[in-house]
């Protein structure tokens, strides 16, 4: 077996499920890490959670969480919950690991793949992709053939042919050459399309195959801890539906 490369994203401070997906990564031999961001934000293990991926040594791109807690802007367009979830956080950590969050680069190119949280148009303002027209305004700026992210918490893979743009649903797929691919990895900590498991990308480079992987975690040990700390309840909840 060649290379293996698992892109994690939207981990959200959620250390139960990150260790589920960690311990499968090693199950499934997976050789190197890429990290589409928000490694904070949401749940209750921000340090331990930081900590895990730092000494992964992998690339890391800037989450639109990363970013707010790290530099103290204005939370008025985030929804009363993600606000509440970005002021505690940056309570719990330190100094040394607010300049890391802040120093993150907007984008990574490493290995003729990108790695941006939302998109590559514009990639600080944190715009969303869910529709064709979105993602071809992402490939307008993408330059190399594949790009993951992340950012809706959704998982989904947008195929830029000669013809168009076509949006392929989360699945298994051998990526063709002479076309572009713009990878949504689904979220470690906190999915939001209806199915609550841990979901990160496995990236076969010789075959250039995607490999979806979703997997049960302790949602009840998560949610104990937002609830531990006195975060808002909501943030609790939604990890039993994925939404």
């Amino acid at each position: 077996m060649g290379r293996l490369i698992a892109i994690l994203g939207d981990i959200h401070a959620n250390l139960d499920a990150l260790n589920v997906v960690l311990d499968d990564c090693r199950e499934q031999g997976v050789t190197e890490y890429l990290c589409t961001g928000d490694v904070v934000g949401y749940c209750a293990c921000p340090h331990e959670c930081l900590e895990i991926i730092r000494n992964l040594g992998c690339p890391v791109v800037k989450g639109n969480h990363d970013h707010y807690v790290a530099s103290q802007q204005s939370l008025e367009d985030f929804n009363p919950h993600a606000a509440a979830g970005v002021m505690w956080t940056r309570g719990q950590l330190n100094g040394e690991e607010l300049a890391y969050l802040n120093d993150l680069p907007f984008t990574v190119t490493k290995m003729g793949l990108t790695l941006v949280h939302s998109t590559m148009d514009h990639p600080e303002n944190f715009g969303y992709v869910f529709d064709n027209q979105q993602a071809e305004t992402n490939f307008i700026r993408q330059k190399t053939p594949i790009c993951f992210h992340g950012h809706t918490h959704c998982p989904m893979i947008y195929e830029k042919q000669m013809a168009g743009v076509y949006r392929i649903d989360p699945q298994d797929v051998v990526l063709r050459a002479g076309r572009k691919y713009f990878i949504n990895v689904g979220s470690v900590g906190q999915p939001r399309d209806g199915d609550p498991r841990a979901t990160y990308v496995i990236y076969e480079p010789l075959s250039r195959k995607v490999v979806y992987r979703r997997l049960n975690y302790d949602i009840a040990a998560a949610q104990a801890r937002i609830r531990e700390a006195g975060l808002p309840e909501r943030l609790a909840e939604r990890l039993s539906y994925g939404q």
